[in-house]
């Protein structure tokens, strides 16, 4: 009861130093580690924007640019390049940290996908510094950093104090979403962004041995400060076997004890399956393409997602991001044989099957003992129900770690044949560095072919309005024009291009509409055709009438539609589109 009387009177006094629009945080709770070390002192020459606010701020995008500009200048280990242009016209640039001449693997880290969850800029900035002139560059005695900064550019300058709620500080933070409002990471496979293209290209170009897509995760209030995660993270769902089995026995061990030593509490990154109830457990989820992880995981380069608590003061989660950055570095330069070996494995590997989708397994995998916060609960006037409060009283009990199970596996085919007319899915293929052959006159082939029965359109995402429907595969004689393209799986990226290609992905060119004039019949019957055409029918095909008969009777609001069944019987004629809902992307199975 004490403990509850004091929390109330904590809780009151915090609210109280509140503005009325100011979202009111949970308590902070006291924090000092061994990586405090790593922030320069006041008056330093070269102390960074942010350590120089004492993280309370983080500097724009031209003050970013000029102090990386005049650390360029004076070193010989840094070099800097535009590798792309945002649709308002920023340069997208990253910084090269190399020794010596000779060629070396790249470890590729990039900040600000989602330009509010900034503190990966602020670390990356202070590595530099101390790789430069501080006596860090041992660290690229084996390998080159490539530091992306600000990925998000736009949205990086769409800064303001109210962007991220649940998030303390910076004072001023950017916008989650680009210029043209996409979601950066959720734009991996599909590409629609320019910034995503230019990402995928210098990807291509680098060929990093890993490649860090630094964040901050908002949910529940717990006491881990640096959270992470991977494909393959305790042996799970892994496509590139080999890589994950790297991150998980190789990098994971010496991460996590380098946080530790540094004083901060690693763990896996946390998403919980219902925030008000966290005690009923958390996921680890099969990432899809659309995201940084899956799309490394599928395209076989080692990516890490790093998700630092947003509950946590932004000194704490820069000086996390730093150490998570460095120790990559060595792990990286350590380990760079047995990294590349794994990357040339799983780029070796032909897989026969691969799984599309996923649903939930009601059964945990696993449990872990989660260092979590203890919280209460308040009548809320506001939503008329019961709401948390988060207390800084530690807790430690048993969470329980949900997966999935497969939902839809297809059986890869030979190749894929993508039609002349789909010219911007080609473009998709060649971004990629997805191998595909041209063909310089038309082919009539006998293909697996794909027809989108009962399509719904979903709610518009991503620049995009998706397409949900029952796939239903049918055998064709295809003849693809001119200009058409067959894309062989016997190749190192044929998983990235099933999951483009397949019907079923949930990630790929049907679920996201990219063809959308699959959807559209342009020929029509009048009623004064079809209605005695049907007559006509019913009363010569025995077989037919007892499937309307059965339609009729399992479905009163067909039966009372007149429209409806006459379309019933005009899709069973011969003057139907055969063409309409058939995905024009074919598979090659023999």
């Amino acid at each position: 009861m004490r403990f509850l009387i004091l929390a109330a009177a904590l809780l009151a006094s915090a609210a109280t130093a509140q503005t009325p629009l100011e979202a009111p945080l949970p308590p902070v709770r006291p924090w000092h580690g061994a990586s405090e070390k790593l922030v320069a002192k006041a008056g330093d020459p070269w102390i960074t924007p942010a350590e120089a606010s004492g993280f309370v701020t983080t500097p724009n995008y031209a003050a970013t640019r000029a102090w990386i500009d005049k650390l360029v200048a004076a070193s010989p280990l840094l070099t800097i390049e535009t590798f792309g242009k945002s649709p308002q016209d920023r340069d997208l640039y990253a910084v090269r940290a190399h020794k010596g001449t000779a060629p070396k693997p790249v470890v590729l880290v990039q900040a600000g996908i989602h330009a509010g969850e900034i503190e990966g800029k602020d670390a990356g900035l202070m590595l530099l510094r101390d790789i430069a002139l501080r006596s860090k560059d041992k660290l690229l005695d084996k390998v080159d950093l490539v530091f992306v900064p600000i990925y998000n550019v736009d949205g990086h300058e769409r800064s303001g104090p109210y962007n991220r709620p649940n998030q303390r500080g910076p004072k001023d933070m950017g916008w989650r979403t680009t210029a043209q409002n996409l979601n950066l990471n959720r734009d991996y496979l599909k590409a629609d962004a320019p910034e995503t293209q230019a990402m995928i290209g210098l990807i291509r170009r680098l060929d990093p041995v890993l490649y860090l897509d630094l964040h901050v995760t908002d949910g529940i209030d717990h006491r881990y400060d640096v959270t992470y995660a991977f494909s393959g993270w305790r042996g799970l769902y892994a496509r590139s076997a080999a890589i994950g089995r790297f991150l998980d026995q190789r990098l994971r061990p010496a991460m996590d004890a380098a946080l530790k030593r540094s004083g901060h509490t690693p763990g896996y990154y946390v998403s919980t399956i219902d925030n008000r109830e966290p005690e009923k457990g958390m996921s680890q989820d099969v990432d899809t393409p659309r995201f940084s992880t899956g799309y490394g995981d599928i395209a076989h380069i080692p990516t890490v997602l790093v998700e630092t608590h947003s509950l946590k003061p932004y000194r704490q989660r820069v000086l996390g991001t730093y150490v998570f950055v460095e120790e990559s570095l060595r792990i990286a330069a350590d380990r760079a044989a047995e990294l590349r070996a794994a990357i040339d494995a799983d780029r070796a590997d032909r897989p026969a099957t691969a799984t599309m989708t996923w649903k939930p397994n009601p059964t945990p995998l696993y449990s872990v003992d989660f260092l979590g916060l203890a919280h209460v609960s308040y009548r809320s006037p506001a939503s008329g129900r019961d709401e948390l409060r988060w207390l800084p009283k530690p807790v430690t009990f048993k969470m329980p770690v949900f997966g999935s199970l497969p939902d839809k596996t297809v059986s890869l085919p030979r190749a894929w044949w993508v039609s002349a007319t789909l010219p911007h899915v080609i473009d998709l293929l060649k971004l990629h560095g997805i191998r595909y052959e041209p063909i310089d006159a038309p082919r009539t082939l006998d293909l697996d072919m794909a027809r989108a029965t009962e399509p719904k359109l979903q709610s518009a995402s991503e620049g995009h309005v998706p397409l949900e429907a029952t796939i239903v595969h049918e055998r064709r004689r295809e003849t693809m024009p001119t200009g058409s393209v067959r894309v062989p799986a016997d190749q190192p990226l044929g998983l990235l291009a099933a999951f483009l290609l397949e019907p079923e992905s949930e990630d790929g060119v049907l679920a996201w509409n990219m063809a959308p004039a699959m959807l559209a019949r342009t020929e029509y019957i009048e009623g004064y055709a079809i209605a005695p055409l049907a007559d006509r029918m019913l009363a010569s095909d025995p077989k037919l009438k007892a499937e309307f008969d059965a339609k009729l009777a399992a479905d009163p609001t067909f039966a009372k539609d007149a429209t409806a069944r006459l379309q019933w019987f005009y899709a069973r004629t011969p003057y139907y589109d055969e063409r309409f809902l058939l995905y024009p992307i074919g598979r090659e199975v023999n």
